[in-house]
Parts: C-alpha cells; sequence; structure tokens
C-alpha cells in the first residue's frame, strides 16, 4: 500500500558536523518563543529554514528560500550523493523508567496520499492557519526541514536488523533540547533499500506527528496538479519526508496532553462542581501532587484542579449512554471524548462543535505547569488526563474518525536539522 522511496539528503556539511548541536532546532510547533529567540543567534541553525524570522516585509517563504539559495551557494548545506534511507535512533529515558529506552526508526520520502485512499490515516485534524503558512514555505523552497512521524505496525520487527547494521557507523549525533540522543545513520545499498520498500507496499501508515507538514503538501500537490495535466507521479510534489516507527516497538510514547479553563465568564466551582456530581464519582484529594499516581490507569477518571482545592472525578459507568454525539462507540469511550462531553459541554454549556476553536480551553502537556498556572491564577481549573494508548489510537484510525483536538503526544519530537528533504528534481 504505502509507497516510499529513498532520497538525496542536504545535509550539513562535514566542516560543521562537530557542532551539529548549535545546528539542530525543535520542530515549528513545538518550539517556544524563547528557544527560537536563542536560536536565531546562531547563523546556521536550522530554524532560519523552518521558522524564518521576518525581514524587510518579506514573507517566511521568501527568507526561507533566500537563506537557502545562500546555505547552498557558500556550501553550508550540501546534498548527497546517492539515494539513501536515514536511520534514525533516539535514546532517552522517562520518569518511570530506570533504563535508557531507543526509539527506531528511518526517514525517507513516501508519496503524498488522500485521506480517502486510506493508506495514510490521520488521528487528528489540522488548524487551517498552522496549514497555510507551511504550504507557502515548502512552495517557495521546494524542501522538507524535517520529516513528519509515522508508525507502521510489524509484528516480525524485520527492518530493525537492516537499522541496527547501519548504527554501527553513525553520521552525526547530538543531544536535543528535550535531553534525547538522537543519532543519524544512512543505508545506500539498493538491495537493502528495496528490501525497505518492498515490506510497507503491504502497510498502512498512522500519521502520528506533523499533520500541518503532511496537509501542506497535500494541498502543494492540489495546486501542482490543475497547472499540470500531463503530471506522471513522479513530480517531487507527489512525495513527503515521513519518519516510520514501528508501533509494536517498546519505545513508542504516547504522553497526555492536559486542558486548562480560562477567562470562562461567571465561573463558579460551587455550581461546577455540581454539575459534574450529576456524571462523576466526586472524590476530594488532600494534595494535588498526588493527581497524576491517583488517576494513573483508571479508565475515565480525571483529575479537577482548583486553585484552593482538587479532586478526582471518575465517570458513572451509566452516563456512558447519555452521549449524544453521532461517534461510534470505540470514539464514545474515550476517555477524552467523556472529557470534552461531560465536562465542557455538559458541566459548562461549551457546546461541541465550538470546542476546537473555543477561547476558553487550553492545552497543556506538562502536568506542573498545570498546578502552576492554576495557583497563580492564570487558569481557572485544570482537567489531568491520561495518555491514549497506541491500541486506542489505531482502533481509532481503523474506524474512519478522529480523535479529539490534542490527544496525543509522541515522545520523543523528531528535530530539525539532521536531513532536509527536497522535493525539486526528484525525477
Amino acid at each position: 500500500m504505502a509507497d516510499i522511496r529513498p532520497f538525496r539528503a542536504w545535509r550539513y556539511n562535514d566542516f560543521l558536523i562537530p557542532n551539529i548541536n548549535q545546528l539542530t532546532a525543535p520542530l515549528f510547533d513545538v518550539v517556544s518563543e524563547a528557544q527560537r529567540q536563542k536560536l536565531y543567534h546562531q547563523p546556521y541553525n536550522s530554524i532560519h529554514l523552518s521558522v524564518p524570522l521576518l525581514q524587510n516585509g518579506k514573507s517566511a517563504g521568501e527568507v526561507a528560500l533566500t537563506t537557502l539559495e545562500k546555505w547552498k551557494k557558500e556550501g553550508i548545506i550540501i546534498q548527497d550523493e546517492k539515494p539513501a534511507i536515514y536511520v534514525y535512533y533516539q535514546y532517552f529515558s522517562l520518569p518511570e523508567h530506570t533504563e535508557t529506552l531507543c526509539r527506531k526508526g528511518f526517514i525517507c520520502m513516501i508519496r503524498v496520499y488522500e485521506w480517502e485512499d486510506n493508506i495514510l490515516l490521520r488521528h487528528e485534524n489540522t488548524i487551517p492557519h498552522a496549514v497555510n503558512d507551511r504550504v507557502e514555505l515548502l512552495e517557495r523552497t521546494q524542501l522538507h526541514t524535517s520529516p513528519t512521524h509515522g508508525i507502521y505496525t510489524d509484528q516480525q520487527h524485520l527492518l530493525e536488523k537492516y537499522m541496527d547494521k547501519a548504527m554501527e557507523n553513525p553520521i552525526c549525533q547530538t543531544e536535543d533540547y528535550q535531553g534525547v540522543r538522537d543519532v543519524l545513520a544512512r543505508i545506500e545499498n539498493e538491495q537493502t533499500i528495496q528490501i525497505f520498500m518492498n515490506h510497507l507496499k503491504n502497510k498502512q501508515i498512522i500519521l502520528a506527528d506533523g499533520h500541518h507538514r503532511y496537509e501542506s503538501s497535500l494541498l502543494l500537490k492540489h495546486k501542482q496538479m490543475k497547472k499540470n495535466s500531463l503530471a506522471t507521479g513522479e513530480e517531487g510534489y507527489h512525495f513527503h519526508l515521513i519518519f516510520l516507527t514501528n508501533s509494536e516497538s517498546d519505545d513508542l510514547k504516547v504522553l497526555p496532553t492536559h486542558r486548562l479553563l480560562k477567562n470562562f465568564a461567571n465561573f463558579d466551582k460551587s455550581t461546577f462542581l455540581e454539575n459534574l456530581a450529576k456524571y462523576f464519582t466526586v472524590k476530594s484529594v488532600d494534595r494535588v501532587f498526588d493527581l497524576n499516581e491517583i488517576i494513573s490507569g483508571k479508565r475515565w477518571t480525571f483529575g479537577v484542579i482548583f486553585k484552593d482545592s482538587a479532586f478526582k472525578i471518575t465517570l458513572h459507568e451509566s452516563s456512558l449512554k447519555e452521549i449524544s454525539w453521532d461517534f461510534p462507540e470505540i470514539i464514545k469511550e474515550l476517555d477524552l471524548t467523556v472529557l470534552h462531553y461531560f465536562i465542557f459541554q455538559k458541566a459548562l454549556g461549551i457546546e461541541g462543535k465550538m470546542q476546537r476553536s473555543s477561547p476558553y480551553i487550553y492545552y497543556e502537556r506538562n502536568f506542573t505547569e498545570c498546578v502552576t498556572e492554576v495557583l497563580q491564577g492564570k487558569a481557572q481549573a485544570a482537567f489531568i488526563v491520561n495518555p491514549v494508548s497506541i491500541t486506542q489510537i489505531k482502533q481509532v484510525c481503523q474506524s474512519g474518525y478522529t480523535l479529539p483536538q490534542k490527544s496525543t503526544y509522541f515522545y520523543p519530537k523528531v528535530i530539525s536539522g539532521f536531513v532536509f528533504g527536497s522535493i525539486e528534481g526528484m525525477i
């Protein structure tokens, strides 16, 4: 099903590799303003291509293109001579793990499929303005500055042995902003590359991260095909840069994204708790920082934090049948569906169709930051959730539906700057 291809990556010239830590950057949608401003002071950092600093009234695409052409001319980045698949390992740890984990994957080009092709499956919807920004950058530069993240299923782990072999001779490595050790290697052997291509032909891919970047490729393809009635399907705009990992590995981690309530008019905690009690068992919690552990692994259970108190709430199982949203059971039974329906719609009155663009609902991955926001009065309440499982993500994607917005945070994030994928002159 999935048509993947090797490609000739643009990479930083060898003389810059010893300082690769000064060249890589977080993805455009996770880099903080403070990180961005610091990275702009590094003249060759990849941030100048992925999130260019606007200047002289030029658009982001114009600034990025000027930088790209300058770097090519000066030999800051050069293109590899042979098409390759780029093996990318990320070594990381989590608080609940004492050992170091390694997420194994590889970077390649993948054909840009329509959603209805049912080959590349999305698990969340995109926000239009973010997509438009990415389209302009891609169209101007013809360059993918970082790969999206896709997951495939292979219980036999057939490709890992080839990736492990490639990792015996890494190209470069760095410790990134997350404290993750990122390592890059390369597979140029044509027979080995063909094994990868053949193996993915029978696979569906779930888009784990980078929906906006993929959507930009999809929109660019539509635009170019309108201009070119003689397109062969092999033009560069038919392909997209992707990092593929195996869902059957134990190194694929999904972290929760919590919810914050801000600036909600006439919010009254007592009334809100009374509304919650219609659907949930509500139990006071003495120590707010115990909430993560208290709700861990418990279905339809959430932590609720106020400035002066905290609660554990668990949905009455009989309440589930009250969900009136027209979703299949697999969607209705998700923790986040329960949260958005019973807390935001029923208890607060924010209708489901309004929640995606609501000025009152905010998203925060860091638990401590949630507590801080509430204690400092920046948020009226925080809702602490459990992570969505890989199994649930697969089931939802197979159903043809998507998860509620901001459902997943795949960790660790890939970084920008190891490889750039050009769609110019692919054929």
